[in-house]
């Protein structure tokens, strides 16, 4: 179960396995088999636990999107389409 809890500009994401990367500008966090994408300024990661599957956040938010990890196809799929 993913929870976001929202509050000024601190964001709490629970039930995350990993960050993807983090800038300025956007982090990208997975949570199990789906990918959530924020976006918008100062954005950083103020604390990290991914043994209580935690991040925070804090920035200026301006979008979030959720969507489901793409699967990398074999090698010899990708090059004979």
């Amino acid at each position: 179960m993913n929870l976001l809890h929202l509050e000024g500009r601190t964001l709490l994401l629970q039930g995350v396995t990993k960050v993807v990367s983090s800038s300025q500008s956007q982090a990208v966090v997975q949570c199990g088999d789906s990918l959530i994408v924020l976006t918008g300024s100062g954005v950083e990661v103020k604390k990290l636990e991914l043994e209580k599957g935690e991040v925070c956040l804090e920035g200026n938010f301006t979008n979030i999107k959720l969507g489901q990890q793409k699967e990398k196809q074999p090698l010899f799929k990708r090059i004979f389409k």
